[in-house]
């Protein structure tokens, strides 16, 4: 196993461990103030997706891996959009579906510009990850099955936050962390 992979990979899962506590703390703030989960049913398959992701990342790794700098570079990018999007959202982002009723939606931060920021990250990262380390085949598979589930997630996001979008504009709470 080469130990720049495996000290890369460790670090992102610890990113991600961090982000769901900091996502459970969230969600059970949000649902003490009311808000409600939609779409429960997609949540395993999401942290399962992940975790495989990350362990196929390292076990797919070739004997002698050539460090792809640009792939890298984009990754890290990614993780400062990452944290762009989570410091928008602030106390109202999670990993899972959340929504209050009468709240109007963030509109700040990568927000402005786009419905589901953190989703194009996601989506940016599980290929970008693999592909610096040579790991094509993992790149593919797991941007096949992300867009699989994500397709299912944000039908269902979109759902909970139709009579929402016509809310005035504010710093309200948004869904997810989409």
């Amino acid at each position: 196993m080469n130990a720049a992979v495996a000290i890369i990979v460790a670090l992102v899962a610890l990113q991600r461990l961090a982000e769901l506590f900091y996502a459970e703390r969230n969600t059970a703030a949000l649902k003490r103030n009311g808000a409600v989960e939609i779409g429960r049913a997609h949540y395993p398959l999401i942290v399962l997706l992940h975790a495989a992701w990350l362990v196929s990342v390292v076990a797919a790794q070739p004997r002698v891996v050539h460090i792809n700098w640009i792939a890298l570079s984009i990754f890290i990018v990614l993780q400062v959009l990452r944290l762009w999007v989570l410091a928008s959202l602030g106390p109202y982002w999670t990993t899972r579906i959340i929504t209050l009723k009468d709240a109007p939606l963030v509109r700040r931060g990568p927000y402005r510009y786009v419905r589901h920021p953190n989703y194009l990250i996601v989506a940016g990262e599980i290929a970008a990850l693999p592909l610096a380390f040579g790991e094509t085949a993992v790149a593919i598979i797991f941007t096949v099955l992300n867009a699989l589930v994500l397709a299912w997630r944000i039908r269902q996001e979109d759902q909970a936050l139709a009579m929402r979008r016509a809310l005035p504009a504010g710093a309200g709470m948004p869904t997810a962390k989409g």
